[in-house]
C-alpha cells in the first residue's frame, strides 16, 4: 500500500513494512524493539498533517489504531484519559453531547488524539494545551514509560517539546480536564461574528461545535468525500510570528494578534496580498493548486505528487518573502521531503 492511500493529501510512497497496532502494549513493544534494532520507523496516526515524499520510506511504518477513553466525573470538571489512536473529532462530538466543555472549538479537526498535543492543535480561539493535564509517553531515549505533566510538554504556538524533538517521545495517551455544564468565551472574532455575539461573549459548546463545522466546512477543512477542497493537510503555513518591529512595517490591513515572543500575522493575509488567490495553481494543467475555499490550504488532486505540492508551496514561500520579507513556516511534517529553508 501507498502511503498516499493514508494521508489527507494523497501523495507519497511506498514503505517497506506497514503495520497496523490496535493495542497500545503492542505499540510500546513493536517501538521498543524496532528502536532497538535501530530501524526506521515513522509512527502514522490519521495522516491529515502530514506531506510525505514520493520515494519509498526505508523502514517500517506503524499505523496507530489504539482505542480507549476512561472517564472521571467530578463536581465541575470532568478528566478523560483518552488512547492515542481515537479519532479526534468523535472525542470532541462526546465531549459536546455530555455538556463537557474546554474543546468544541476544535471541531471538525481531522486525525487522532494522539498528534494533537505534538503540534498544540488550535483554532477559533482554543488550544489543547489548555486543557491538557498530561501525556502518557514511551521515551524512546530508554525504553521507559513516562508521565509528563502540562508544564513539560512545553507548549508553544503550533508547538511542544514533541515537535521540537519529534522522535524521541510516542505519544500513548493524552489526559484531558474538561468544564462541567459551562458555556464556551468566545475569543476569536469570526466564531463571534457567526454565532451573533460579542468578542468574549459565552455561548453553549454545541452551539460553538455547529458554527465551527459550518466554518471550516466553507472553508474545504473538514474531511469530505465529495469536496475536492479537502484533499490537503487544512493550512499549509502557520502564521507567522515576528517582531513588533517588522510588524508595524507590515500594512495595517493585515490582521494581527498579540503573542508570547512578538506578534502574529495572518498568514492568509499575506499570502493573498502577495498575489497568489483562491484556485491558483503554477500551470493550468498543474494537479496541485491552493484551495478554492481558503488561501492558506495546498490541494492535491488524485495522481499528484508531493515533488508538485512542494513547488507550488516553495512559490508561494517566495513570493511572500520577496514581499514582505517574512518566511513562511510550513505547518505538516514532512517525511522524505524537504520546503525551501524552513
Amino acid at each position: 500500500m501507498r502511503l498516499a492511500d493514508l494521508t489527507t493529501m494523497g501523495v507519497g510512497g511506498r514503505p517497506d513494512v506497514l503495520r497496523t497496532c490496535t493495542a497500545t502494549n503492542e505499540l510500546i513493544e513493536r517501538v521498543r524493539r524496532l528502536d532497538d534494532a535501530r530501524e526506521a520507523v515513522l509512527i502514522l496516526g490519521g495522516g491529515s498533517n502530514i506531506l510525505m515524499g514520493d520515494g519509498p520510506f526505508h523502514g517500517t511504518v506503524l499505523q496507530i489504531a489504539t482505542r480507549g477513553i476512561e472517564i472521571e466525573v467530578g463536581d465541575d470538571a470532568v478528566r478523560l484519559t483518552v488512547a492515542a489512536g481515537e479519532p479526534w473529532d468523535a472525542l470532541v462530538e462526546l465531549s459536546v453531547v455530555n455538556g463537557w466543555s474546554g474543546i468544541e472549538a476544535l471541531s471538525g479537526i481531522p486525525g487522532l488524539v494522539g498528534a494533537t498535543p505534538i503540534q498544540n492543535v488550535g483554532a477559533y480561539g482554543q488550544e489543547i494545551s489548555q486543557v491538557i493535564e498530561s501525556v502518557r509517553v514511551l521515551d524512546r531515549a530508554n525504553g521507559s514509560v513516562e508521565v509528563l505533566d502540562n508544564a513539560e510538554c512545553q507548549f508553544e504556538y503550533r508547538s511542544s517539546i514533541f515537535k521540537r524533538k519529534p522522535n524521541r517521545w510516542l505519544i500513548v495517551a493524552v489526559t484531558l480536564e474538561l468544564r462541567i455544564d459551562a458555556n464556551c468565551i468566545v475569543r476569536y472574532a469570526e466564531l463571534a461574528a457567526t454565532l451573533g455575539i460579542e468578542i468574549g461573549g459565552l455561548a453553549a459548546p454545541g452551539e460553538v461545535r455547529s458554527a465551527v463545522l459550518a466554518l471550516r466546512a466553507a472553508k474545504g477543512m473538514v474531511l469530505d468525500a465529495n469536496d475536492e477542497d479537502s484533499r490537503s493537510v487544512g493550512s499549509f503555513f502557520t502564521n507567522p510570528i515576528v517582531t513588533v518591529e517588522i510588524a508595524a512595517g507590515i500594512p495595517p490591513g493585515c490582521p494581527r494578534y498579540p503573542a508570547t515572543t512578538g506578534v502574529k500575522l495572518s498568514a492568509a493575509w499575506l499570502i493573498d496580498q502577495a498575489g497568489v488567490r483562491k484556485g491558483w495553481r503554477l500551470t493550468e494543467s498543474s494537479p496541485v493548486r491552493v484551495s478554492n475555499k481558503h488561501s492558506l490550504a495546498i490541494v492535491a488532486a488524485r495522481g499528484a505528487t508531493a515533488t508538485e505540492v512542494i513547488e507550488l508551496a516553495s512559490h508561494i514561500q517566495k513570493l511572500v518573502m520577496a514581499k514582505y520579507g517574512i518566511l513562511l513556516d510550513p505547518e505538516p511534517t514532512l517525511v522524505n521531503c524537504t520546503l525551501g529553508a524552513a
